[in-house]
């Protein structure tokens, strides 16, 4: 008697939400213009650089975590948890393999005198960098998922990016969810095959060898129909005619808040401000 093999469930692979795509709403970063926002995510970014202290960066992840909550974008925005957490672990098995500085809690392999030993300044370092790449991450997926493409792409064209550079810019965050739906598609396609990769960890390390190839090369082939989309739309000359952008009572309030933070970031890093923690 032939024995079945046990399939993956292709509606548990299909069910996945995409990452960096457009949510539509009302909320309070949905009313923000793009320019603001734009603002907002670089204004995050300089203030996570200039900061080692994780009590900070951790109340600036608070902080974008609530406004997310308050603008409906709390959900989209946890899609990103799992990427950060994978992040995480490669920070701190890089960290522990290279840095020795801070006193030595145990070592990874206890023979004899232990090799690869676990120190408290990598730690540090370790958890530092995760929280700075969570706000980055944050910020920058804040951005994305509030504003309108056109917009986005608006205020690019504001600030005299090159419209080859807006454009590559656009082409490169609307290609993130397209990817990730192309990619469960190749991989449903290879369930119905009755391809078998196994379960566990192993077993999705073998499901990516016969997605990525195939992947890779509609990728080249979507990204060449998509220049020829955008040169036939005209895109290149919506340089020219570039929108006025307003800014109301709330864009300004959040501009400020923002150099607020980059103010008090700066006061602290220059030693004007000392914090009890």
């Amino acid at each position: 008697m032939t024995k079945l093999i046990p399939m993956p469930n292709p509606k548990e692979v299909s069910e996945m939400d995409d990452i960096m795509q457009y949510t539509p709403g009302n909320g309070l970063f949905h009313r923000l213009n793009a320019m603001t926002k734009i603002i907002f995510a670089v204004g995050m970014l300089i203030a996570a650089v200039m900061t080692e202290n994780q009590y900070i960066l951790a109340a600036m992840i608070v902080f974008i975590v609530a406004l997310a909550a308050v603008s409906g974008l709390g959900k989209a925005l946890l899609k990103q948890l799992p990427i950060l957490i994978v992040l995480s672990v490669l920070l701190v098995l890089l960290t522990v393999l290279t840095m020795k500085d801070g006193d030595t809690l145990f070592n990874l392999i206890p023979i004899g005198d232990g090799y690869i030993p676990v120190t408290t300044g990598a730690i540090l370092f370790a958890v530092t960098m995760s929280l700075r790449f969570a706000v980055l991450i944050s910020s920058f997926q804040m951005l994305v998922i509030s504003t309108q493409p056109s917009e986005l792409v608006n205020a690019l064209y504001v600030l005299r990016v090159p419209s080859d550079y807006a454009l590559m810019f656009l082409i490169a965050i609307r290609f993130i969810p397209t990817l990730q739906r192309e990619g469960v598609r190749i991989n449903e396609a290879q369930l119905s095959r009755g391809y078998n990769p196994g379960g566990g960890l192993i077993g999705k390390v073998k499901q990516t060898g016969p997605v990525m190839l195939p992947l890779m090369l509609n990728s080249l082939s979507k990204a060449d129909t998509l220049g020829l989309t955008i040169d036939m739309r005209g895109y290149r000359k919506a340089s020219e005619n570039k929108r006025k952008i307003t800014y109301k009572v709330a864009d300004i309030l959040m501009i400020a808040a923002v150099l607020a933070i980059i103010v008090l970031m700066a006061a602290i890093a220059l030693g004007l401000l000392v914090l009890p923690i």
